[in-house]
């Protein structure tokens, strides 16, 4: 980025909490339960990562917390207030990316990005913010002509006017090529370096390991693990698996704080010491005579994590 946003926030976890959500739960008119009761912070100076599958929660979550939803129970607090009752309060701090951007398309990017610098009390420089994204040389486009990357970038820049205190980025970076991506990703950093608190949903894990400094794991509306990258990692086991044909180990190859079990048409081995496990096993087929199909180590990771925790059934949900 060749321009550094300023803010006026004193740095990482200065003052209260940018963002307060307890047991928020929101219910759709249809009866659909799109969130159950999930609390988590936002700090100040720190990125905030909401995961999870296609209906987990994600956006209705952010609805209520950007005020353009009540919650049905619970209570939300952003930079210290109700931002429905109070939204007059909150929306001049608070810059908000949905996953659509709502500007005219016949406008082009520097008559778009003015029209909203006018509804705002306190605006940055428009130039500014728009070399910040990389868009100066496409100021006479319109925005119909825009690339989805440089759509996506304008709409960034647009949250970005009114000096936020707060951003809420929904699946920012949802269409972007790999270059793009990293251009967010770089400006948000900075964002976060003068105070800003982020809170981001996203579905692309290497996005939530770069950016967040912690996240949480959301499924079926509810926070499956919730952290530091180190610590929803920890709550994941690495696994030696391969296929269940070949049979499983008897009693005493293993440690006995292993598991072993049959998944699909794989034998599973959850483990804690990975290295000293895929060792055992190796020397049982070996001594057996064995050939192992499918033999694979998948060591401790968000994705495994993940993956683990959004196999949850249905019923276990509901209990």
């Amino acid at each position: 980025m060749t321009t550094a946003l300023e803010n006026t926030t004193t740095g990482p976890g200065a003052g209260p909490a940018a963002v307060d959500v307890q047991d928020l739960e929101r219910t759709y008119a249809s009866g659909a339960r799109a969130v159950r009761g999930i609390s988590f912070t936002v700090r100040p100076g720190e990125v905030f990562g909401l995961l999870g599958t296609n209906g987990a929660g994600k956006t209705s979550t952010v609805d209520v917390v950007a005020g353009l939803a009540r919650p049905t129970g619970g209570r939300v607090r952003v930079l210290g207030h109700d931002p429905v009752r109070e939204r007059r309060v909150v929306r001049p701090r608070t810059g908000v990316v949905l996953q659509s951007g709502g500007l005219p398309a016949d406008l082009t990017v520097e008559e778009a990005a003015r029209t909203w610098a006018g509804t705002l009390s306190r605006s940055r420089p428009v130039g500014e913010v728009l070399e910040a994204v990389g868009l100066t040389a496409k100021l006479r486009t319109p925005l119909a002509a825009l690339s989805g990357g440089e759509r996506r970038r304008l709409d960034l820049a647009v949250a970005l006017l009114g000096h936020p205190d707060l951003l809420l980025l929904d699946e920012p970076t949802t269409g972007l090529d790999a270059e793009s991506r990293r251009s967010v990703w770089d400006l948000v950093r900075e964002l976060v370096a003068t105070g800003t608190a982020v809170l981001l949903t996203t579905h692309h894990l290497e996005e939530a390991e770069e950016l967040a400094d912690r996240l949480a794991l959301m499924h079926a509306g509810r926070i499956a693990a919730e952290g530091t990258l180190d610590e929803v990692v920890a709550s994941h086991r690495a696994e030696v698996r391969w296929a269940a044909a070949a049979g499983r180990p008897p009693a005493g190859v293993l440690d006995r704080g292993e598991e072993v079990r049959e998944e699909a048409r794989h034998v599973v081995v959850r483990t804690d010491q990975l290295q000293r496990t895929l060792s055992a096993v190796l020397a049982w087929a070996e001594a057996e005579r064995l050939v192992l199909p499918e033999l694979r180590a998948v060591p401790a990771s968000l994705e495994a994590a993940f993956l683990a925790l959004t196999r949850t059934t249905d019923q276990e949900v509901a209990r």
